[in-house]
């Protein structure tokens, strides 16, 4: 590929427009290739701002690059070895149709090579042999799980190592005599309670008790006298 053409490619790519159709955002179905507005009113047909430009003759490419890949080559679609017959490996490069199977995809491919043509979409493609000659992969082993105690076991068993400790203090607690204490001590220890003291009787009970009663003086008794 000449400098010339490099330069050409260069002025294709910054002169390049994206044309897209009218309404392409507005509605899912609608696809952005191009097609040419018709409708009375289409804003994009009478060239309002901001709605798209269109398709014009200051748009197309340089004539020497025009339909030329980016490698600088023409683009030659090939799905059978006879198609390879009168291409230029100087200006024409080979693309193999996607309809081409694997199997005669590797023979196609090599005859290209074989004759010096650039192939756009080669790739490695395994044989039948290969595939039948591989190695299986080895299934992973998972690691069996650890099965868990049941929840009733692990809880009866932290409450007995929890009742064996508290078991041996009350053993060791029973086992101790109590000291007994001396009366002096409980004498001591027990606080003396205060005495009620009895309220004290009304002025008037007290006075009658004093007085000695008065005997009655019987008529013969006074005559006795006298």
């Amino acid at each position: 590929m000449t400098t010339e053409i490099k330069r050409l490619i260069r002025v294709r790519v910054a002169k390049g427009a994206a044309f897209k159709r009218d309404g392409y955002g507005k509605k899912r179905q609608l696809s952005d290739s191009w097609r040419k507005p018709k409708g009375q009113h289409n804003k994009q047909r009478e060239q309002k701002k901001a709605k798209g430009a269109l398709p014009k003759p200051g748009y197309g490419s340089p004539i020497a690059v025009r339909g030329m890949h980016p490698s600088g080559f023409f683009e030659v679609l090939v799905a059978t070895e006879t198609e390879l017959v009168g291409i230029d490996p100087k200006t024409q490069a080979v693309r193999i149709s996607g309809t081409v199977g694997d199997r005669k995809r590797v023979g196609l491919q090599a005859a290209a090579i074989a004759a010096g043509l650039k192939v756009l979409n080669a790739r490695t493609v395994k044989s039948v042999s290969d595939k039948e000659n591989a190695i299986p992969a080895k299934k992973s082993v998972t690691p069996k799980k650890e099965t868990k105690k049941p929840v009733k076991a692990e809880a009866s068993a932290k409450k007995a190592t929890d009742a064996a400790p508290e078991a041996k203090k009350a053993q060791v607690k029973s086992s101790k005599p109590k000291a007994e204490k001396s009366p002096e001590v409980k004498a001591a220890s027990k606080p003396a309670k205060p005495k009620a003291e009895k309220s004290p009787e009304p002025a008037a009970k007290l006075s009658a008790a004093s007085k000695p009663k008065a005997t009655k003086k019987t008529g013969s008794e006074v005559k006795k006298n006298e």
